[in-house]
């Protein structure tokens, strides 16, 4: 069936490929973007299709449109750039919400909020199912994304048990794939980076800290099945590969791939950044039938091949810290 679909931070490397999936799916999809942290060119092949529609608008600000379902992606993800302004950060998440949900609530629309893995902080829990309530630090750096997704996450219960709104809330685990920016500070896109140019590939404390790492077509794919499930599983599920991969494995495997001759350099941990990061997706797969496909071999090779096609000097860090 047809549908009018919105995504906020629909230009972002998640949300571009939401919307491409989406168009080629034939349906009438609006994308709205602040361009905080993203840009034009990750959706620029989209504006001439007629079922595609690009807005700049900031969803902490209201907004009025007629649509049937809503992906809520908006808002920086990356350390660097959330922790540059955590207080607009955090407004992005909560104000974000509540004009979200308000908009789904006139319409009727489904509405599906982008959550993350950051919600369960340093995690105590390993692999961490849905049901961990997490270990965040409320006043460290990260705080103002950890707890802004945690406070949208009641927002999306509070609008469901009082007015009904038709929610899903799905948990990300680390995503990567083309069209990541190659400024965003993330693990993936600094190694490949890095290695590309024969620099130093920079290690954060001991390089034995883990996390999973999500293909974008797989996580794409996840985010729809989510949005498509029954109305009886609202979630939180988790999304992301279960593989789990040591900083130290990856950024050999990166150097592997590259053919790069890169040292390794090691700087002190950040504060607050979790010793491990796996996810628990046995409801995603008894629920939505969804498990990734894409080995970190396969992606990394593709999303290599992407870093090696563009040009560097198109692309700046969006904020001072990354």
């Amino acid at each position: 069936m047809l549908k009018r679909i919105l995504v906020t931070g629909g230009a972002g490397f998640l949300g571009s490929h939401l919307c491409e999936r989406l168009v080629v799916d034939g349906h009438d999809v609006i994308c709205l973007d602040n361009f905080f942290t993203s840009q034009k060119s990750n959706v620029v092949h989209l504006l001439d299709r007629p079922n595609f529609e690009l807005v700049r608008h900031d969803i902490t600000l209201p907004m009025f449109l007629e649509v049937d379902e809503i992906y809520n992606l908006a808002c920086p993800a990356a350390p660097g750039h959330y922790q540059y302004n955590p207080i607009k950060t955090l407004k992005t998440s909560v104000v974000g919400s509540i004009n979200v949900l308000g908009m789904a609530k006139r319409c009727r629309a489904k509405v599906l909020q982008a959550s993350t893995s950051e919600v369960y902080g340093d995690p105590e829990v390993h692999p961490q199912p849905e049901t961990y309530r997490g270990a965040v630090n409320t006043l460290g750096p990260r705080a103002c994304y950890d707890e802004g997704k945690r406070a949208a996450e009641t927002l999306f219960m509070d609008y469901h048990r009082m007015n009904r709104v038709n929610v899903r809330i799905a948990r990300i685990f680390n995503t990567y794939g083309p069209r990541m920016h190659p400024f965003d500070g993330r693990v993936i896109s600094n190694f490949i980076r890095q290695a590309l140019a024969e620099e130093p590939i920079t290690i954060f404390g001991d390089g034995t800290q883990t996390r999973s790492f999500c293909y974008r077509d797989d996580l794409v794919e996840g985010l729809i099945r989510m949005m498509n499930a029954p109305d009886d599983f609202i979630g939180p599920v988790n999304l992301g590969n279960p593989g789990e991969f040591s900083m130290l494995e990856l950024a050999q495997l990166v150097i592997e791939l590259t053919g790069s001759r890169s040292p390794l350099v090691y700087r002190p941990l950040p504060a607050d950044d979790p010793a491990q990061r796996q996810p628990d997706i046995t409801l995603a797969r008894a629920r939505l039938a969804w498990e990734p496909t894409v080995p970190l071999r396969d992606g990394l090779a593709l999303t290599i091949a992407w870093f090696r096609a563009i040009d560097l000097a198109h692309y700046r860090p969006p904020t001072p810290n990354y």
